[in-house]
């Protein structure tokens, strides 16, 4: 049942999809068996087509709710095609993308737009703490339009927790600065065809960067020794600040919501993927129960 499992994760979020859509996120060749499989939901009573959306039990209002986000979403991408641009002018960043709803084609009132930043390698943490610095400076620490919470540099590509959380949020990426990277970036995530093979991203739009002048010059004083000591003093002051303020948090899942290595900055302390996951699992576990469908669990 690939397509129940794809209109259950994104239930979750409130969001029905339209066939293509769930299509895509299938290992079917044939858009036919997408389309029969939900018919035969539907007539088994799960889900219910409103108008070109199929929807989860009786959650007819999300319809509605999604056909708002998306009209906002227009607005807010272009937006974030202008915050891209300019975060890509930072020193040591080397590409920029949209995660999180914004990448789905939704915004609302409660939403921010999420930045997902590759950095040069060693200069991760001080790449990190110039933005950070730039938002608690200029943008008073509010992340509305300027959210950047997960950081990677080329060094390491491919992206460690494989799941379905994380390969749905690798497919709906959206890059917006540095073509030849983010070309490395999915070459290294092919691991993503597992879920869906259809994985695939168009980049011809998509400019490599320019840095300024004065970027270039900066880059190239601290491109050495000095700035790799700088990195990691940076890198040392934040997991120091960070193991503090959520000490409430175990171990394990500090480790992944909080990863912080050489190569690697995550800043989701309400550890949404461990939710979502988690979230999937109990509808899956509904539906068993209900309608005797049985749906491997996903792994958190």
């Amino acid at each position: 049942m690939e397509t129940l499992k794809t209109i259950l994760y994104f239930s979750i979020f409130r969001y029905p999809l339209k066939i293509d859509e769930i299509h895509s996120y299938t290992n079917y060749d044939s858009l036919l068996d997408t389309e029969k499989e939900l018919q035969h939901l539907i007539d088994e009573k799960i889900l219910v087509k409103v108008d070109d959306f199929y929807v989860y039990g009786s959650d007819l209002d999300s319809v509605i709710k999604r056909l708002r986000g998306n009209m906002y979403a227009g607005r807010a991408l272009r937006i974030a095609q202008k915050k891209a641009k300019f975060i890509a002018k930072f020193p040591f960043v080397k590409a920029v993308g949209v995660s999180g709803s914004l990448s789905k084609g939704y915004y609302d009132n409660g939403s921010d737009i999420d930045f997902f930043v590759i950095t040069e390698p060693n200069k991760l943490w001080l790449c990190r703490t110039f933005l950070m610095l730039y938002k608690k400076i200029f943008l008073l620490n509010s992340r509305k339009y300027f959210c950047i919470n997960y950081f990677i540099s080329t060094s390491q590509l491919e992206i460690e927790e494989k799941n379905r959380f994380t390969a749905t949020e690798m497919k709906t990426l959206i890059p917006m600065q540095g073509k030849t990277v983010f070309e490395d970036f999915f070459q290294s995530n092919i691991w993503v065809n597992d879920y869906f093979n259809k994985f695939s991203h168009d980049l011809s739009l998509v400019p490599n960067l320019e840095k300024p002048l004065l970027v270039k010059s900066f880059e190239f004083v601290f491109g050495n020794h000095i700035g790799n000591f700088i990195d990691n003093s940076f890198k040392k002051i934040t997991l120091k600040k960070w193991k503090s303020k959520f000490n409430m948090m175990t171990e394990e899942d500090f480790k992944i919501a909080l990863k912080s290595t050489k190569n690697i900055s995550k800043h989701h302390p309400s550890h949404f993927q461990k939710k979502v996951i988690l979230d999937l699992n109990n509808r899956i576990e509904e539906v068993s129960h209900n309608f005797n469908i049985n749906l491997a669990k996903e792994n958190v």
